[in-house]
């Protein structure tokens, strides 16, 4: 090693390189400090925003749940008055109906009501009819109502006979032994009892209205030939002088002996029916005849049901052996007798074979009514 290699040092240099070695460090441990200072600031910075961002993300779902639960509210809300409005277009849908329903049934009362205004225009007067007290009395006479007394007309086939009894036990037990072996002198013939059922109205309703060309005629003199009748009312009628007018037809209606007159024009039949008393020249002396409307009838509704002759009953079978009257007169004495389950016969019809009868069916009186209760 050379000399060249070592220097001296002396100990004031030695002084000041250890202080510029201190300044060194104290340089570089404030440098340090600060880097500790600054690390410090950026990890409670980063705290802090780890704790904003989970307070962010904390209160992001609940106003996403809260949200999401508002949403569900107004889509359950939306979907409530949408069903409210659906409920109200039916309701109104349903009012449009009875309105019109409504409507229909005014219309139908209008048309009643105008029917009925016409009605009452009618007079209050009726076909005069004579009638007599003959100390009968009724009960519910106060009750105001119309009866109709049916008559049925029943086309009997040859080789039939229609027998009545007093009771309707009688019928019925000739109806259960259903056949019978009947003595006609030297020879036997046997004969089946059979029902006699009718349909039968059970409900009738009718419409009617007034006829505005036709007039109904009562009170007519009995003394006078119909043809007289007729005529002199077609006189009277056909005069204007007397409320009258062209006369087109004229009928009599012998069930109740009044007359239908017919006239051309519409407006005569309610003037005469509002005057009602007419004098009527028959020749010898003028007679006072009674004018009332004339009414149109229409069935609007029927009901029919099934009705069994309870006190008759139809024997068939029967052939023709003899006479009519002996085969009658022998069946009544036949079925009279209680012991072929017979009793007392009100009335017998036969029919034999080969002709044809129409035997008429009336309502029971209210006194066979009674027997057979």
């Amino acid at each position: 090693m050379s000399a060249e290699d070592f220097s001296i040092v002396t100990d004031g240099e030695s002084l000041r390189c250890q202080d510029s070695v201190l300044l060194e460090i104290n340089k570089y441990k404030a440098q340090y400090e600060a880097i500790l200072k600054e690390q410090k600031i950026l990890r409670d910075g980063i705290d802090t925003n780890k704790y904003y961002a989970k307070e962010f993300k904390q209160r992001a779902d609940e106003k996403k749940a809260l949200s999401e639960e508002e949403n569900k509210k107004r889509i359950k809300a939306t979907q409530k008055e949408k069903e409210r409005c659906r409920a109200v277009q039916e309701e109104n849908t349903k009012l449009q109906k009875e309105i019109l329903k409504i409507k229909e049934e005014m219309q139908s009362l209008d048309c009643k009501n105008s029917s009925l205004k016409k009605q009452t225009e009618i007079s209050t007067a009726v076909p005069e009819r004579k009638v007599v007290f003959r100390g009968n009395t009724k009960e519910g006479a106060h009750n105001v109502s119309f009866d109709v007394s049916p008559r049925i007309v029943y086309p009997m086939e040859g080789g039939t006979a229609l027998i009545t009894f007093e009771e309707k036990d009688v019928a019925q037990k000739i109806l259960n032994l259903k056949d019978h072996l009947v003595q006609l002198g030297d020879c036997i013939i046997s004969v089946q009892a059979k029902p006699i059922q009718f349909l039968v109205p059970s409900y009738v309703e009718m419409e009617t209205q007034v006829c505005p060309r036709r007039i109904l005629v009562s009170n007519l003199p009995k003394e006078e030939a119909e043809e007289r009748v007729l005529d002199k009312l077609d006189i009277h009628f056909s005069k204007k002088k007397n409320g009258g007018g062209e006369v087109e037809d004229k009928d009599m209606l012998h069930d109740s002996g009044t007359v239908v007159i017919t006239f051309v024009d519409d407006n005569i039949a309610k003037r005469l029916s509002d005057k009602q008393d007419h004098d009527v020249d028959f020749g010898k002396k003028k007679h006072k005849v009674k004018v009332t409307p004339f009414l149109n009838g229409e069935i609007s509704q029927m009901k029919i049901c099934d009705s069994e002759c309870v006190r008759t009953v139809l024997l068939t079978g029967i052939p023709d052996i003899m006479d009519k009257d002996n085969l009658q007169d022998n069946l009544e004495i036949h079925f009279q007798k209680t012991a072929n389950g017979g009793g007392e016969v009100e009335g017998i019809v036969y029919n034999p074979l080969g002709h044809t009868t129409l035997a008429l069916f009336d309502e029971d009186s209210p006194q066979d009514s009674q027997s057979e209760s």
